[in-house]
C-alpha cells in the first residue's frame, strides 16, 4: 500500500524517545537525506537538481534539534523550520504544531499533500503527531510506551489514531532506519526512499539518514 510521508514518534525498549522520517514517492524517487549537527535536509541527488523546478516542495528540512538538544522536531516539509524556531522561544509543542500547520497549511500540489508533523520533547517526556488536510487539521500527544510507536502518513492513513502503531524494537537511530524503511508494517508500505531518524540519548539526539535499497 502505498501512503506517502511518513513521520513517527517512538520509545526505544529502554525508554528513549524518538522520531522517525519516510521519504516515500512515487514521482520524485531521486532524493537523499544531508545531514548536519543539529539539522537534516532532504535534496535531490546529483544530477537531478532540476527536480525542484517541478516540484518546489521536493526539498526541505526535515529535522530540527532545539532546545540545547533535548527537542527533536520531524516533518514532510517547509514546516519544520517554524515549528522548531516556535519551540526553542518556548513555545510548547501543541500550540508550534498547530500555528504552523495553519500557516502553512497542505501543500498547493495536484495531490492537496498535507503536511504530517512530529516532536519529541525529552524534558516533558512526550510524543506529538501533527497534520493538516485540505479538510482538517489534527494534533495529540500519543501514549508512548517502551518498545511502543505511533505514526501518521500523507494519504490512505492520514489521521492522527491509536490504530497507527505497533511494537518499536530499534535501540539506535541506524535501527530505527531500517524500521521504518522495511520492517514490521512499514514493510507494506510501498515506494521507500530514504529514511530520517532521531534517537534521545546522554548527548541530544544522534541522528542517522539511510536510503531505501534501490531507490531512486
Amino acid at each position: 500500500m502505498y501512503i506517502g510521508r511518513i513521520v513517527s514518534v517512538a520509545q526505544t525498549p529502554d525508554g528513549r524517545l524518538c522520531a522517525l522520517y519516510r521519504v516515500s514517492s512515487r514521482s520524485f524517487p531521486n532524493r537523499t537525506a544531508v545531514l548536519t549537527e543539529s539539522k537534516v535536509s532532504i535534496v535531490p541527488k546529483p544530477g537531478f537538481e532540476s527536480d525542484v523546478h517541478k516540484n518546489p516542495y521536493i526539498a526541505y528540512n526535515c529535522v530540527r534539534v532545539v532546545r540545547d538538544g533535548t527537542v527533536a522536531v520531524v516533518t514532510n516539509g517547509s514546516q519544520t523550520d517554524p515549528i522548531a524556531e516556535k519551540m526553542a522561544m518556548g513555545m510548547p509543542a501543541r500550540d508550534a504544531l498547530v500555528l504552523s500547520s495553519l500557516a502553512l497549511d497542505y501543500e498547493k500540489d495536484s495531490y492537496n499533500t498535507p503536511r504530517v508533523s512530529a516532536v519529541v520533547d525529552v524534558a516533558e517526556g512526550s510524543g506529538w503527531l501533527g497534520i493538516v488536510r485540505h479538510d482538517g487539521l489534527e494534533v495529540r500527544r500519543m501514549p508512548l510506551t517502551p518498545g511502543s510507536f505511533f505514526y501518521v502518513a500523507t494519504y490512505e492513513e492520514n489521521r492522527v489514531s491509536d490504530a497507527f502503531t505497533g511494537t518499536f524494537d530499534a535501540d539506535s537511530a541506524e535501527a530505527a532506519c531500517d524500521f521504518i524503511l522495511g520492517k514490521g508494517i512499514f514493510a507494506e508500505r510501498t515506494n521507500p526512499v530514504t529514511a530520517v531518524t532521531a534517537v534521545a540519548s546522554a548527548k541530544g539526539f544522534d541522528l542517522f539518514a539511510k536510503d531505501a535499497p534501490n531507490a531512486g
